[in-house]
């Protein structure tokens, strides 16, 4: 969990005038975390603009709290609740305040119908819209007449003579303000809302007045300082992929430890893809620095996963071999106990989990990721827990992590069990394992790897008619997919060239065997997610 604040206790206080001693500012903004999958990015956002945000709780902050707190600005963020079927926990007396409110999609149509203006199911948004601006405003200042928005919802604000519409997306209100109230139906924390940075500094610097820039950190060297003190003289053993994030941890473990007798990485094979294992061996074997050992955990994974067919229950059971493996090889490598483990968990991994910043508001669990709320018996580091893909990387070129692990396509962390519907076996990862090989051999021989954030094919339990030769018989289809994105949180289906697509199709229906049709899968996230389950 990421500090949260709940109440204006002394201790609470005393820990605010301390950062902001530090920051030599006065000034302070709160941002409500509503349950909205993208909150961090909206916390992450006002810290590139140098302000100090604070993440408050709206199930126990008062309206007392805030006016103790004395904040220059207040923000909410999205979420999955709805403010007529599912009211989300808030003091409502906080809009009353008269501090400069700035509501993103729920947060929005919080403070609407708090003042009594209609929130209703519309029609839903799942995609970037162009939203068109209709009057100048402080909010909109230096963006386009035009632009394009990240739109997630299915509650809509309805056209108010109280509100001052400053754009709309299809006709629904996109962002509006009244008195010391402002709101966007979309969200400006996401890449794909062009000029969402500038909404934000427009809020903060316009609207509540912030004059304070508080200069941005060496967040690498600052990581590395607090490893060191937290590990000491211990041993650290490293769940290693050979992703971009494990190899930025195993990077900054390098320069936070002793070499080799004090850091060990573990590599877990079994339901790996093709070539995760020889970018582990390239780039961490025989290193003076770190020791590398392999572990072939397969027969145990197809132990655990015999029987499983839901995604969740999959997940689940990877995590039942992923959890003892390490437990068991830190107790090697260390028998004295005296060790940490570590992983390369993102905040994307927890948020998409159901946890990241303390909220009594409800968050959906989209996804059991396999590097979180493990419970290990072994105290657990996870220096990118408050990062998302596109920092955990910026981190990773500071301290000379090799570009090639960094570029490489995000692993999915329960491997090839999220790539196969139904139940694993071993002929279906053999199958999933070949497609994957030629998929990544034919974008990388088309310049395309680069050029896509993350690909792959998925075994379905769907059954094709097929006909080869003068023989039929029918097979699984085969989907397979590639998206562009930042941060994960949100993707966009990549247009590859017909003639990449043609000779993926060849290759799938000739070299694999028991194929019986193939699928470019081509939805977005929102509404899809990026990995199958």
């Amino acid at each position: 969990m990421l500090d949260t604040f709940k109440g204006a206790s002394p201790a609470a206080l005393d820990a605010i005038r301390e950062e902001m001693g530090v920051r030599r500012t006065q000034e302070l903004f709160l941002l409500f975390a509503m349950g909205s999958q993208f909150d961090h990015l909206i916390f992450q956002e006002l810290a590139k603009l140098g302000v100090y945000c604070l993440v408050a709780d709206p199930a126990s902050v008062t309206a007392e709290d805030v006016a103790t707190l004395k904040p220059i600005g207040i923000i909410l963020s999205g979420g999955p609740a709805s403010v007529h079927s599912e009211p989300p926990p808030f003091d409502s007396k906080i809009f009353d305040l008269g501090i400069p409110v700035l509501g993103i999609c729920l947060g929005f149509q919080m403070w609407a119908k708090h003042l009594g203006i209609r929130v209703a199911s519309g029609h839903q948004q799942l995609s970037v819209h162009n939203a068109i601006m209709h009057a100048q405003n402080l909010l909109l200042a230096d963006c386009p007449t035009e632009m394009p928005v990240l739109q997630s919802h299915g509650d809509e604000v309805s056209a108010d003579g109280r509100l001052a519409i400053f754009a709309t997306c299809d006709g629904v209100v996109a962002a509006a303000g009244h008195r010391h109230f402002y709101g966007v139906q979309f969200h400006p924390e996401v890449h794909e809302t062009a000029y969402g940075r500038t909404i934000f500094e427009n809020f903060c610097f316009k609207i509540c007045g912030a004059k304070d820039r508080f200069p941005a950190q060496d967040v690498a060297k600052q990581k590395i300082d607090e490893l060191r003190q937290q590990i000491g003289d211990k041993k650290v053993l490293l769940a290693l992929s050979g992703g971009a994030d494990s190899s930025t941890v195993a990077y900054l473990l390098k320069h936070a430890t002793n070499g080799a007798s004090q850091l060990r990485g573990i590599y877990i094979r079994g339901i790996d893809r093709p070539d995760d294992e020889a970018f582990v061996h390239r780039y961490f074997g025989n290193q003076d620095w770190i020791s590398l050992v392999i572990i072939d955990a397969t027969e145990q994974f197809l132990e655990a996963l015999a029987g499983k067919t839901g995604m969740r229950d999959k997940r689940i059971a990877m995590r039942s071999v992923y959890k003892p493996t390490l437990e068991n090889q830190a107790q090697v490598f260390a028998p004295e106990g005296d060790v940490l483990i570590a992983q390369g968990t993102l905040y994307t991994d927890i948020c998409e989990s159901g946890g990241g910043h303390a909220s009594g508001a409800r968050k959906a669990s989209i996804k059991l990721h396999h590097n979180t709320n493990l419970g290990f018996s072994f105290p657990e580091i996870t220096p990118l827990a408050d990062c998302v893909k596109d920092g955990g990387r910026d981190i990773g070129r500071k301290i000379g992590v090799p570009e090639e692990l960094l570029v490489r396509h995000p692993f999915p962390g329960p491997g090839l069990v999220v790539r196969i519907e139904g139940e694993i076996t071993r002929e279906k990862l053999v199958m999933a394992r070949q497609l994957d090989e030629i998929y990544i051999e034919e974008l990388r021989r088309a310049g395309q790897y680069e050029r896509v954030w993350q690909a792959g094919v998925v075994v379905t339990q769907s059954q094709h008619t097929f006909t080869k030769g003068d023989d039929a018989g029918s097979g699984p289809v085969i989907a397979y997919w590639a998206v562009n994105s930042v941060n994960g949180f949100t993707a966009h289906a990549a247009r590859l060239p017909d003639e990449v697509h043609d000779r993926i199709v060849r290759r799938f229906g000739n070299e694999v065997h028991g194929i019986g049709s193939i699928a470019y899968r081509m939805s977005n996230k929102p509404f899809s997610t990026i990995e199958w389950g």
